[in-house]
């Protein structure tokens, strides 16, 4: 959901020791006990090559993929997804190398902010399907030893929630206290006297006057979204009901949106206000009394008790914006790891800018400040422009495309993907605001126009709306680039990038080095080429990943406090430019431009 990623991400967001880059040795793993895997301590040779690893939590060495499924597949011909056409492709997420589904949400809804204003959190949106449809969905995701996350959101419900309503019926309703309500400011005249200055990260202010009751409520986004109060505790025991709700009926965990906005200031005192203003013509604002205060940890502690009372190790995953790596460390609770497993850092991953030096120290962050916790790595979701477009320069989209596809899979994280990302689907923005329908769009127009560019319909093949619906017309329209960017148009040809993202899936899957091995910066002071080792089970280098993050060929060198280490041969693995192929000896390997090289050490 959140445009707190929609806005702050977009904006672009050293030197260092081999000491500083000691890493914890990762061992592999997957721990199939639950309701969508094999058996507790089976040997799940798609998830393991054939190898056991006992000790970790499947999740430490996924590939995740996040699915937005009005746009994914329709089976039915009204131009929306849906659950049955996400079934209909899991043959092909198989075939990709996905451990696990994230659904963004498919909860009964009005849709406003398409399925992240829900008005009931235990069942399913007609327009996706019926509980029975999610039941065959999780079935056969199983068979193919595929898990499905839910998207969980438990800031706000929707104003159509029963919860809402109820509590909008009069101040001495029972579950008034269940949102966020509050008089106006003194001495003012309603509706124009909010309680404080606090605005919308969806424009303009965060009260919603109610002129039967004679009150505000609070809405961090949009007015049809009223935030819960956390502050109550029958909130959260309603929100962990339906958590067990879905955890009983077999996913293997959770998305948690916008999770750092749970609470807010209990003074309600003014944000302090900073230069400049939004693309809503709003007075930017520092967030410190609304997002991420300190209670939310203890909601999370017992959110992950919860969790841990199921089999199977359930997954929490968090939607975590977050101002520098020591708020990431909180978000996994340190070295305790008693809250979220997987926080997601979006620090690598919306620099938006392809800095050898940055990328190498925010990625030495994950991999060293965090209290040994596992990083995950994200370069794209439904919130934010595509990263084909974000780290693309025009000329060399693909070979960039490659390049973050190659980072993402070698580094020692667990990774998360989103659908169309394999096959370089660009953003297609609405070009008139009479096409928006993402609400943002239409009230910010034209310095925000939503994120609709970002969610238009699977490019499957060259038949009608590229195959992913039968139907005149879509939800979203179909970008004309799905005549040459397609699964089809990928699949059978040796050097795409979908065969690229399924090559180093593989290789990831296949190799302990790269599984469960170190990761130890190399050459740390080369501006221009971003390199690592992955390490064997003996501590020994094993895989060298060299990536060239300029316009420019660079040659491909290790500086002497690592040549005698890692010697002077190798034998490529993966690369992206066919020349580079059979070349051994890493003193011929020149990069071309963004070009990226994979190779085991000799």
């Amino acid at each position: 959901m959140t445009a707190i990623t929609s806005t702050s991400t977009r904006s672009q967001m050293i030197r260092m020791s081999l000491a500083s880059l000691a890493l914890l040795v990762i061992s592999g793993a997957w721990n199939l006990a639950s309701a969508q895997a094999p058996p507790h301590g089976a040997t799940d040779a798609h998830a393991n090559n054939g190898v056991q690893h006992s000790n970790d939590p499947w999740w430490k060495h996924a590939v995740f993929y996040e699915i937005y499924p009005r746009s994914f597949q329709d089976s039915d011909g009204d131009g929306i997804g849906d659950l049955n056409g996400i079934t209909q492709r899991l043959d092909y997420l198989q075939s990709l190398g996905v451990d696990a589904i994230w659904l963004s949400p498919i909860y009964p809804s009005p849709q406003v902010d398409f399925g992240y204003d829900i008005s009931d959190y235990e069942n399913i949106d007609s327009q996706y399907g019926t509980l029975a449809d999610f039941d065959r969905l999780v079935a056969e995701a199983k068979k193919r030893n595929i898990r499905i996350l839910m998207d969980m959101v438990m800031n706000h419900t929707s104003d159509k929630h029963k919860w809402f309503i109820e509590s909008a019926s009069s101040k001495d309703n029972p579950k008034r206290d269940w949102y966020v309500w509050r008089d106006g400011k003194a001495g003012g005249t309603p509706p124009n006297n909010p309680p404080n200055n606090w605005i919308s990260e969806f424009g303009h202010s965060a009260w919603q006057y109610d002129p039967k009751t004679g009150q505000y409520y609070y809405h961090r986004f949009y007015a049809q979204q009223p935030d819960l109060n956390w502050r109550n505790p029958a909130v959260e025991k309603a929100m962990f009901d339906s958590v067990r709700f879905w955890l009983d009926r077999g996913v293997a965990g959770f998305r948690f949106d916008a999770i750092p906005t749970l609470f807010e200031d209990p003074a309600l005192r003014d944000a302090k206000e900073i230069e400049g203003t939004n693309a809503y013509g709003d007075r930017k604002q520092e967030h410190d009394m609304y997002d991420n205060l300190p209670e939310v940890h203890d909601v999370m502690r017992r959110l992950r008790a919860l969790a841990d009372q199921y089999p199977g190790d359930r997954v929490l995953i968090g939607e975590t914006y977050l101002p520098n790596i020591q708020e990431l460390d909180k978000w996994y609770g340190g070295a305790k790891h008693d809250e979220l497993q997987l926080p997601m850092d979006m620090q690598v991953g919306f620099t938006n800018q392809l800095d050898a030096n940055l990328l190498r120290q925010r990625i030495s962050d994950a991999e060293t400040k965090i209290s040994g916790n596992q990083p995950l790595f994200v370069f794209d979701n439904h919130d934010n422009i595509r990263s084909w477009d974000r780290y693309g320069d025009g000329v060399h989209n693909e070979a960039i495309a490659k390049l973050i596809a190659a980072l993402l899979f070698t580094s020692r994280s667990t990774a998360l993907m989103y659908y169309g990302e394999e096959i370089g689907m660009v953003t297609t923005p609405p070009t008139r605001v009479e096409d928006v329908k993402d609400p943002i769009g239409v009230t910010g127009w034209p310095l925000e126009k939503g994120r609709d560019g970002e969610r238009t319909p699977m490019q499957w093949d060259d038949s009608k709306n590229a195959g992913f619906s039968t139907a005149d017309t879509t939800w979203l329209p179909v970008p004309a680039s799905y005549r040459a960017t397609s699964v089809k148009a990928e699949e059978h040809e040796p050097n795409s990038l979908l065969n690229w993202h399924k090559q180093l899936i593989a290789l990831r899957r296949k190799d302990p080095a790269l599984r469960n091995g170190k990761m130890v910066m190399v050459d740390v002071n080369n501006p221009s080429v971003l390199s690592f080792i992955r390490q064997d089970a003996a501590g020994q280098p094993s895989i060298l990943v060299s990536l060239n993050c300029t316009g420019q060929p660079q040659p491909l060198f290790v500086d002497q406090t690592y040549a005698k280490t890692l010697g002077k041969s190798a034998q490529t693995l993966l690369t992206s430019d066919a020349s580079l192929q059979n070349v051994t000896a890493l003193s011929e390997i020149t990069l071309p431009p963004y070009g990226s090289w994979i190779g085991r050490l000799k």
